[in-house]
């Protein structure tokens, strides 16, 4: 019973001490890219995680040793589309924004579908807007960021 009592001890200390040095555990600073082409879907599933994926980087690694850009073309911008009339898929856009991150958002899709970003979208301002979505990518890419598609 004793020897039980020990090893029970011991594994106790052993998980703490993993629990304490993972909670400690710090990210060097990161640039990012996040890739949004795809629609929203019912109710938003189809980026709803993806703006999970993004809160949970930030909270990660923290803003301040962040550079993240969400690029969005073709059926991604029904994310901004959205959240025109969406009070709380604004707010999760504003916070992101407070955080830092960039929601960039491509010309081609604009003029090839004839969205107006001033009234048909949340919160784009022209230094929001690349010429293209998928060249701003490569372009990031080449810069170092770190790809991800949600």
């Amino acid at each position: 019973m004793r020897i039980l009592t020990i090893i029970a001890a011991t594994l106790g200390l052993w998980i703490a001490a993993i629990g304490i040095s993972h909670a400690e555990a710090t990210y060097a600073p990161q640039k990012v890219v996040y890739h949004i082409n795809s629609d929203g879907g019912e109710d938003g599933a189809g980026y709803k995680p993806a703006l999970n994926n993004i809160r949970n980087h930030i909270n990660a690694v923290g803003a301040e040793n962040l550079d993240l850009r969400v690029i969005m073309h073709g059926d991604g911008l029904e994310l901004l589309q959205a959240a025109v009339d969406d009070q709380q898929l604004q707010g999760i856009i504003a916070g992101l924004k407070n955080d830092g991150v960039q929601f960039l958002v491509c010309n081609n899709t604009l003029t090839g579908r004839n969205i107006d970003p001033e009234t048909d979208l949340f919160d784009v301002w022209p230094e929001d807007i690349v010429p293209s979505g998928v060249a701003e990518l490569g372009k990031l890419q080449a810069e170092g960021f770190a790809y991800i598609k949600p």
